[in-house]
């Protein structure tokens, strides 16, 4: 039977999963790990800033490549990236946290040697990751190879992050090059008893509705999906964090649930149904806009990544990809009524040079993004910006709305370029989240990458001004750059603009077109600190 190193057998069965890129910082301990990376011939190794940035780099990369992996070195590395992966568990994301550690006879040992606390303690950060990820496990001689194969397994199954610890004696050590990773597959009499179950309940109600999600994403079921709602007749909408999801043109689809802020419709339909059918749904705060939404258990049908619930009936081992498909080939047609709401048309028109609003912003960002482009968003009115949009087709929005840290979106637009070079990516991020994660955007510019960056430049935290309900104080002041001289100062193949009324909005975007075929386009807009989207507006109050 041929050997193979311990990591150079993890690296190998990870690439089969598609992840082709490594994201993180070299460090003494993880040195074995990356160079396994760089001497196979299906992976490369990605350099970042620091750990948080490789991270939230590796959550962008996944969300489109479907996997993403980091690597740090022990526990100050690793400790540097939890936040990120902890964005990572929230919201179903599949990266794996490698760690390069010490050999095992400092662990055996407990000698005190860098990195670790003055009384030594080498699981502290294993401990903590356990919270943080589905799985984790620290490899020595007599687990290395089942640990990788129950790790790989559990990242397939439930697209969440997992974390393994590698001592850099066990890296050279050689095993068994025939993985036993087991199939991830749903149990047949569930599944049946499942479909049987939803098709009943789908058939028997009056107004059935379709309520898809960004779950549906991250368990590959996209095109299951569709075919369902095709083959069912079923009016269908989706959550913020599914935006994207359904082409606005599609003829099932009846608006995004916006609560009764917009598409009261769509709002009326979800909260009035007698079968909410509920597909990949987080309903989190943010995601169903201060859980207007009604959706009663008992009447529901609801359709996650590994299990079914169908009126509390529990059929768990029932992967969403295989439900999805039998529904599909089994359901009748029902012919049901949609009630669509109209989407009123953006105009930005310039009757006049005034100073940039978010009513001129967003019109114009509708403009702009084109079909099959990448939006990312950072938590803040952003996030309240691109809801308004209707999304051409293939276009999609991402954003991290259900753990909403600050700062992911800048090295994310990164990751997701490199997982797919030749996508537009476009990076909506306000100046107060910008700050945190900046340096990523020299990590662009090194791997020559060319996203379009528009920073917005409200002069402080202006959704927390709106939150602590004391817009003056001075927490919510931060402190002032000129970004796009600091961006230029990157070196680098950019371009930069600022936009300061709606004339300048328009022309900067129009030479943005041009320029992003072989620049990173960098725009820098301002308005005034009190300046907010609609819905923003409305959720709040002002």
């Amino acid at each position: 039977m041929a050997k193979i190193r311990v990591v150079d057998f993890l690296i190998q069965e990870l690439s089969k999963l598609g992840i082709t890129h490594f994201f993180g910082l070299p460090g003494d301990y993880c040195f074995k790990i990356i160079n396994a990376i760089d001497n196979n011939p299906e992976t490369a190794w990605v350099g970042c800033t620091n750990e948080l940035n490789a991270g939230y780099a590796a959550d962008g990369y996944a969300r489109l490549n479907g996997y993403g992996a980091l690597v740090t070195t022990y526990n100050v590395g690793e400790l540097s990236a939890i936040n990120a992966i902890g964005g990572s568990m929230a919201e179903n994301v599949p990266v794996i946290h490698i760690v390069g550690a010490p050999a095992t006879q400092y662990i055996k040992n407990n000698t005190l040697i860098h990195h670790n606390f003055d009384t030594p303690d080498y699981f502290a950060s294993y401990n903590a990751y356990s919270c943080f990820t589905q799985s984790a496990a620290i490899l020595n001689e007599q687990n290395a190879k089942s640990e990788i194969e129950r790790l790989l397994y559990i990242f397939q199954k439930y697209k969440k992050p997992v974390y393994i610890s590698i001592p850099a004696d066990i890296c050279d050590m050689e095993i068994e090059n025939l993985p036993e990773i087991k199939n991830v597959q749903s149990d047949k009499q569930k599944l049946k008893r499942a479909v049987e179950h939803a098709i009943k309940l789908i058939q028997k109600a009056q107004s059935p509705i379709v309520i898809g999600d960004s779950l549906i994403v991250r368990y590959d079921s996209e095109e299951e999906f569709l075919s369902f709602i095709e083959k069912s007749g079923l009016p269908a909408t989706t959550l913020l964090m599914g935006k994207g999801l359904l082409s606005e043109n599609n003829p099932g689809f009846i608006g995004t649930y916006l609560a009764g802020y917009e598409n009261p419709n769509v709002n009326y339909q979800v909260n009035n149904s007698d079968c909410p059918v509920c597909i990949g749904t987080i309903f989190s705060d943010f995601n169903t806009l201060n859980f207007d939404i009604d959706v009663n258990p008992s009447k529901s049908i609801n359709i996650q990544g590994t299990y079914t619930i169908i009126q509390d009936k529990l059929y768990d081992n029932v992967l969403m990809k295989d439900m999805l498909r039998e529904l599909s080939e089994n359901i009748s047609r029902r012919n049901i009524d949609l009630i669509k709401d109209k989407v009123k048309p953006l105009q930005s028109d310039i009757t006049e040079e005034r100073k940039l609003d978010f009513k001129y912003i967003t019109s114009r960002l509708q403009e702009f993004i084109k079909p099959y482009d990448c939006i990312f968003s950072d938590t803040g009115v952003f996030s309240c910006t691109v809801p308004a949009l209707t999304l051409p087709e293939g276009a999609v929005w991402y954003a991290q709305l259900l753990w909403a840290s600050i700062g992911w979106a800048t090295p994310a637009v990164f990751g997701a370029q490199i997982a797919d070079p030749q996508k537009r990516m476009i990076l909506l991020t306000g100046e107060g989240a910008h700050q945190l994660t900046f340096q990523a955007l020299s990590s662009m510019l090194h791997y020559e990458i060319k996203p379009v960056i528009i920073v917005l430049n409200n002069f402080g935290y202006t959704i927390e001004r709106v939150l602590s309900k004391t817009p003056n104080a001075g927490f919510n002041d931060i402190p002032l750059w000129d970004y796009t001289k600091i961006a230029s100062d990157f070196g680098g193949n950019i371009w930069t603009a600022q936009a300061k009324t709606n004339k300048e909005l328009d022309e900067v975007l129009k030479q943005a077109e041009l320029a992003h075929q072989d620049k990173l386009c960098y725009i820098e807009i301002f308005t005034d600190e009190m300046e907010l989207p609609e819905l923003t507006q409305k959720l709040y109050n002002r």
